[in-house]
């Protein structure tokens, strides 16, 4: 059970998160697990969070922190696009993240990827890890599962994939680490962005492929404990 200590910790995001371009925009993917201590807070929680129209970022760390650089950044964007009577291109979002997140990095503890799509340079993924660099990339992965991710992107990543090839790549490689990491779980969901606007999937924990032996997903504890157990042995 939880001790208090667990139930009073900062809430942390856990997390993997995931930025991927394709030929004609970017997916953005994460898992929905927040925990306190070893405590689940939140098993359904959404960690990518809209910026502008047309420009997302996938927020992992502390959930106070990137909840608050998040709200921040969607403020001045907002001041930015009426003054100049357009959208915020995707470069431009990512700098603002990297200016707060540099400018707090002795109190921050948060990685971000902001992922998008705008006129002038199609659809854009950059990673902002803890310390507040910037980081163009074709693709990124952050959060605790990602370590277990890095060989596997390697070796399927590809350029010029399709959007569907990209996002089951995202999928697929949220649903690895969900196996493998103890602070990732929950659903996976997904956001597309390309020159037709943004589409948002939710994949359940149920739909998602299983690996390395794991247990079927489970509703509730009743649930394992009302399954058909064994017959007892009589001994002679």
């Amino acid at each position: 059970m939880a001790s208090d200590m667990d139930l009073n910790a900062p809430h942390s995001m856990g997390t993997t998160i995931i930025g991927v371009t394709y030929n004609g925009g970017v997916v953005l993917g994460a898992d929905s697990r927040t925990s306190t201590g070893v405590y689940v807070a939140n098993r359904a929680s959404d960690k990518i969070t809209q910026l502008t129209d047309n420009v997302y970022v996938c927020r992992s760390g502390s959930a106070a922190d990137s909840q608050v650089v998040s709200d921040y950044v969607r403020y001045f964007l907002h001041q930015h696009t009426i003054q100049l009577g357009q959208p915020a291109t995707v470069k431009v979002c990512a700098n603002l993240v990297r200016l707060l997140s540099y400018g707090n990095k002795n109190m921050l503890e948060t990685g971000l990827i902001v992922g998008g799509w705008d006129k002038y340079e199609g659809g854009k993924i950059y990673g902002i890890p803890l310390g507040g660099t910037l980081l163009e990339l074709p693709f990124t992965i952050g959060g605790s599962g990602s370590s277990y991710l890095y060989g596997f992107f390697d070796q399927a990543w590809k350029e010029g994939m399709t959007k569907d090839e990209a996002e089951q790549l995202v999928v697929k490689a949220v649903s690895l680490a969900i196996a493998r990491d103890g602070a990732s779980g929950g659903v996976v969901r997904t956001v597309v962005i390309n020159s037709e606007g943004v589409t948002r999937n939710y994949y359940p924990a149920d739909k998602l492929p299983l690996w390395h032996e794991e247990l079927e997903p489970q509703n509730s504890l009743l649930d394992i404990l009302n399954t058909a157990s064994p017959e007892p042995m009589n001994i002679q």
